[in-house]
C-alpha cells in the first residue's frame, strides 16, 4: 500500500451513517462507552430526514413531548413551541442536541458512502466515500432510516419541463416564490397532504394529482407560550420509561376491548373521544381488532368517512377523497395528520386530478398532459415518496462474507433480517429503524434508543472477550422473517398497496417491511437473544486469528 493511500485511511472502532435520531444517539452512546467512532452524513447538518424535509408545511406528527431523546440533560433544558413541531423547530432541536452532546467533533457532513466491504482476514469493514476517503472499521452501523432513497417517476418528457420541478425532500434552501403561481403536487401521502395545504394558501392555482386517497386524521395543533409545556418537567422521566415498554413507543396503547364489545352508541362515543384528541390515537389507540378484522376496520372507516365528507362541498371531491366504497383498510397505509387539507378543496383555485381516471401521459415544456387534457404549471412538486425502508441500505454497495451484497439478497426475497437489526452473512453490521423492525409503528427516538443500546451492548461483549466478529445465522434470520410475515399476514396490512409492503417500486419484492408485533415484544426478542449468550449468532476471530 502506497503512503498516499495509507494517509487517506481512517481506522475506527465504528462508523455510523446518518445524522438522524438513530445515528446521533448511537454516536453519543458509543463515545460514552469509550469507542473511537465517527458519524458521516450526506447532508450538511443534523436531523436526518428533518435536514432534508423543509418543504412548506413539513412537520412531525408524533406529538410533543414524544419526539425527543430521554436524556434529562436535554429535556430539562428544552422547550417545545408547538405540540406538533415543524421542520424548523426540529432542526433547532438537533442543533441543541449536537451542542449539548458535543457531536460535531466526530461528525463528517457532506459525506456520501458508496461502498462497504467486509474484509474476512482482518475482520474489518473497508468503507469508501464518494470523495475517495476510506475508513477501516470493526463495526459498520448504517443508520440510514426508512426514507433515505427518493422515488422519482419516469414520465415521458420529464426533462423537457421549462419551469421548476423538484422532489419534496430536495426542497431548495432558498425558498422559491410560490405566490400566484400555477403549482402541481403529485402524490397524496403524508408529504403530499402537508405540502398541498400549505401551498394552497399562496398559490394562484393548485392541482393535486391523486392515485390513491389518503385517510388523514385531523391534527389538533397547540402553540405553547414560554411558560407552558406539553407535560410538566417533573413527569418526563417516568413518561420516557413508560414509552419504552408500550406497544407503539408512545404513552398510549390499544384499547383492551374489541370493536363490537361496545354497542353502537358507546362505540361512536369512543370514536368521538379518540377523534377529538387530534393525534394518532384514533389510529393506534383504538379498539384492539381495528387493524386485524375487516368488519372492525370498516366501522372505523365509516366514522372517518362521515367526518371527512362533512368538510367537502363538492360531491365529486367527496367521492374521490372519501369514497363510498372503502378503497383499502383504514390505517394500513401510513396515516397522515392534517390541519386544513380537505377544506382547501372547497377553494376555487384548488382542484384534484384522479390519475386512475385520467392517467398522466407525459410532461411537456409547459406542464402535464393527461389522457383528458394538458394542464399548464409553473412548478411541479413530486411528493412521490421513497424506496422506503430498504432503499437506504440497498443504495450502498454493501458486500459481506463471500462478496454477497445486501441489494442482491433483498432483491431475491424481500428484506430478511434478524430482529430488524442485522443480516446473516454481514458480520459486525447493525442498523436502526431498518427493515423488519417496528420503526414505522414506533416513535422514532424511542426505537433509536432501544436499538442503539442493544448494539452498544453487543460491541461491549466483543471488546470484553477479544472476539473479532459476530454474525447472525441463517436459521435465526429465517425464523424472524417468518415471524414478521406471520404477524403481518394476520393483520389487514397486505390488503393495502403501499410502502409498508414494499409496493410502489418496480421490481421490489412484495413483503412486509415492518414488524407489527409491538415495541415491547420486539424489545423482549432482543433481550432474550442477549441474555442467552446472543442466541441466534455465532462468533469468530478471537484476537483476529484464533477461532472462538
Amino acid at each position: 500500500m502506497g503512503s498516499l493511500e495509507a494517509n487517506r485511511i481512517e481506522e475506527l472502532d465504528a462508523l455510523i451513517i446518518g445524522a438522524g435520531f438513530a445515528g446521533v444517539y448511537q454516536l453519543k452512546k458509543l463515545r460514552d462507552e469509550g469507542y473511537k467512532v465517527k458519524l458521516v452524513e450526506s447532508g450538511s447538518g443534523y436531523g436526518g430526514v428533518w435536514y432534508w424535509n423543509r418543504y412548506p408545511g413539513a412537520r412531525v406528527d408524533s406529538h410533543a413531548p414524544h419526539y425527543q431523546f430521554s436524556d434529562p440533560e436535554l429535556w430539562q433544558n428544552w422547550h417545545w413551541k408547538q405540540r406538533f413541531p415543524d421542520h424548523k423547530e426540529l432542526r433547532e432541536y438537533f442543533k441543541f442536541v449536537a451542542e449539548k452532546w458535543d457531536l460535531r467533533k466526530d461528525t463528517y457532513f457532506d459525506t456520501y458512502i458508496t461502498s462497504a466491504i467486509w474484509d474476512e482476514k482482518e475482520f474489518k469493514w473497508v468503507i469508501t466515500a464518494k470523495d475517495g476517503r476510506i475508513f477501516k472499521s470493526k463495526f459498520f452501523l448504517p443508520h440510514t432510516g426508512i426514507a433515505a432513497s427518493r422515488s422519482t417517476p419516469k414520465w415521458k418528457g420529464i426533462e423537457s419541463f421549462k419551469g421548476l420541478i423538484v422532489h419534496s425532500s430536495y426542497w431548495p434552501h432558498d425558498e422559491p416564490d410560490l405566490r400566484g403561481k400555477k403549482v402541481a403536487v403529485v402524490g397524496t401521502g403524508s408529504t403530499g397532504v402537508q405540502l398541498s395545504h400549505a401551498i394552497s394558501e399562496v398559490a394562484g392555482e393548485l392541482v393535486v394529482f391523486q392515485r390513491t386517497p389518503a385517510m388523514p386524521l385531523r391534527m389538533k395543533q397547540i402553540y405553547y407560550a414560554d411558560d407552558e409545556e406539553p407535560m410538566p418537567k417533573e413527569e418526563l422521566a417516568e413518561f420516557f420509561d413508560t414509552c419504552h415498554d408500550r406497544y407503539w413507543g408512545f404513552d398510549f396503547e390499544l384499547l383492551s376491548k374489541k370493536t363490537f364489545d361496545d354497542d353502537e352508541a358507546t362505540r361512536k362515543a369512543t370514536y368521538e373521544a379518540l377523534w377529538k384528541n387530534g393525534d394518532f390515537t384514533f389510529w393506534l389507540g383504538t379498539y384492539s381488532d381495528m387493524l386485524f378484522t375487516p368488519e372492525a376496520n370498516y366501522e372505523a372507516y365509516k366514522f372517518w368517512r362521515e367526518k371527512t365528507r362533512a368538510r367537502l362541498n363538492d360531491p365529486r371531491h367527496q367521492e374521490l377523497l372519501a369514497p363510498t366504497n372503502q378503497p383499502y383498510p383504514f390505517g394500513c397505509k401510513r396515516v397522515p395528520l392534517e390541519n386544513g387539507y380537505f377544506d382547501m378543496f372547497n377553494k376555487p383555485n384548488v382542484d384534484l386530478v384522479d390519475v386512475n381516471q385520467t392517467p398522466i401521459v407525459e410532461v411537456t415544456e409547459t406542464g402535464i398532459r393527461t389522457t383528458e387534457k394538458e394542464l399548464e404549471f409553473d412548478i411541479i412538486i413530486l411528493a412521490t415518496g421513497f424506496d422506503a425502508v430498504t432503499g437506504g441500505l440497498t443504495n450502498i454497495d454493501i458486500r459481506g462474507i463471500g462478496g454477497q451484497t445486501v441489494k442482491d439478497k433483498f432483491q431475491k426475497q424481500g428484506p430478511s433480517t434478524f430482529c430488524g437489526i442485522c443480516i446473516a452473512g454481514f458480520p459486525n453490521m447493525f442498523f436502526s429503524n431498518g427493515p423488519q423492525s417496528p420503526s414505522a409503528f414506533c416513535n422514532g427516538p424511542t426505537c433509536s434508543e432501544i436499538q442503539g443500546n442493544w448494539i452498544a451492548d453487543v460491541m461491549n461483549r466483543l471488546r470484553d472477550t477479544g472476539i473479532g466478529s459476530i454474525v447472525t445465522d441463517e436459521e435465526s434470520e429465517k425464523t424472524w422473517t417468518e415471524h414478521v410475515e406471520g404477524v403481518t399476514n394476520a393483520s389487514l396490512l397486505p390488503k393495502a398497496k403501499g410502502w409498508y409492503m414494499g409496493d410502489g417500486i418496480a421490481g421490489k419484492p412484495r413483503a412486509s417491511q415492518m414488524y407489527l408485533g409491538g415495541v415491547q415484544n420486539y424489545k423482549a426478542s432482543l433481550g432474550y437473544s442477549a441474555s442467552n449468550g446472543y442466541k441466534g449468532f455465532h462468533f469468530d476471530g478471537l484476537n483476529n486469528d484464533v477461532k472462538a
